[in-house]
């Protein structure tokens, strides 16, 4: 399983380069579904070991963390940039590849922190993955065009670099019941991502995830 992650990456990565983002965000997902089945079959089974945990890690600092560092760098590649900005635009895109530094800090911190076994703490890197995927699959014209695009995706860049090394609580999916008053959180999440990705797009479900939690992150 964490083998085909790692492959789904790959291939992921490979579709990003060449600019077919509705490939990479198809892969993504596959790589996710792999990563949580994964996880799964080694709680269920009970059958954790060390050298699985560390290959786990390595396939999602590729999966999750360089991935969206080369979508963020070919969407870079294709903006239109300003007059100002001419002179050094070629280095741009490589600006990119701080998610994938900031991605192997959350997965490094994540491997020993033990305050994370049933939620987050700081965003996840396949959610972070994932925003950055369907964004440039479902918005790509409106984010090349320059302009307030092209600030808002330097600012994002930022921002969700900090949000992955963050101690800003979120909550995970590890259901142990199925009742209302433990799930209640997710429930909410749920039936809001619903209408969210049908109208507006995945990357907005992420988005609505991030906002959530804030809001309830005392009770997290």
């Amino acid at each position: 399983m964490t083998c085909l992650n790692l492959f789904s990456g790959c291939i992921a990565c490979v579709m990003a380069f060449e600019f077919k983002y509705d490939w990479a965000l198809t892969f993504i997902i596959i790589s996710a579904v792999f990563d949580f089945l994964d996880g799964m079959s080694a709680r269920v089974l009970h059958a954790p070991s060390p050298i699985g945990k560390e290959l786990d890690s390595l396939a999602d600092d590729i999966s999750f963390g360089l991935v969206p560092s080369v979508i963020v760098f070919s969407l870079l590649r294709e903006t239109t940039y300003p007059d100002w900005m001419s002179s050094f635009q070629e280095y741009i895109p490589y600006f990119a590849f701080l998610i994938a530094i900031f991605s192997a800090l959350r997965l490094a911190k994540f491997n020993i922190d033990e305050r994370q076994t049933s939620s987050f703490i700081g965003l996840n890197t396949p959610a972070n993955t994932l925003f950055w995927a369907a964004a440039a699959a479902q918005y790509h014209d409106w984010l090349i065009q320059g302009g307030v695009a092209l600030y808002g995706l330097l600012i994002c860049i930022v921002l969700f670099s900090l949000l992955l090394v963050s101690e800003f609580p979120m909550f995970a999916f590890k259901l142990k019941s199925l009742s209302w008053e433990e799930n209640k959180i997710r429930y909410l999440f749920l039936i809001v991502s619903i209408p969210l990705l049908i109208f507006v797009g995945l990357a907005a479900v992420i988005g609505w995830y991030i906002i959530l939690c804030w809001f309830v992150r005392k009770k997290l």
